[in-house]
């Protein structure tokens, strides 16, 4: 292959990542009321999206709130490669981010960077609310 064609084939997934970003239309302002957005339920657990899609710099960002009953988890341990930040309103959540666990309470936060094995659970005998802010390649 010349230097040419494979320039070419190199640049073919940044030409395809560009023109989706060029289709993705940017996130637009918004205000709404907690109990206006809508729920998803999973066993005793909800969640409530609040945005999802690209900021005006191309950067991928998601947005969701998250209600725990006491002793659940929304899944098991898992990797991926976007970045979470967790942002606690009430309750307890046990933050577990490769092996280590922390426990958290309200007004605290936690930080998973791309690519760590991490999982949440409450601990405790309430509900935990919080919100997820994620950003990256979803």
């Amino acid at each position: 292959m010349d230097s040419t064609r494979r320039s070419l084939f190199l640049a073919v997934p940044v030409l395809a990542a560009s023109a989706a970003l060029a289709d993705s239309q940017p996130l637009s302002s918004f205000a709404t009321p907690f109990d206006q957005l809508s729920v998803k339920s999973n066993g005793k657990n909800t969640s409530r999206p609040i945005l999802d899609g690209m900021t005006h710099s191309g950067d991928h960002l998601e947005v969701h709130e998250t209600t725990l009953a006491a002793g659940n988890s929304p899944h098991p341990p898992h990797r991926h490669e976007h970045e979470e930040l967790f942002l606690m309103m009430k309750g307890t959540l046990a933050v577990t981010i490769e092996g280590k666990t922390t426990v958290i309470g309200p007004g605290a936060a936690a930080f998973v960077h791309s690519g760590e094995l991490h999982g949440v659970r409450n601990p405790g005998t309430e509900d935990t609310q919080y919100f997820v802010v994620a950003t990256g390649v979803s």
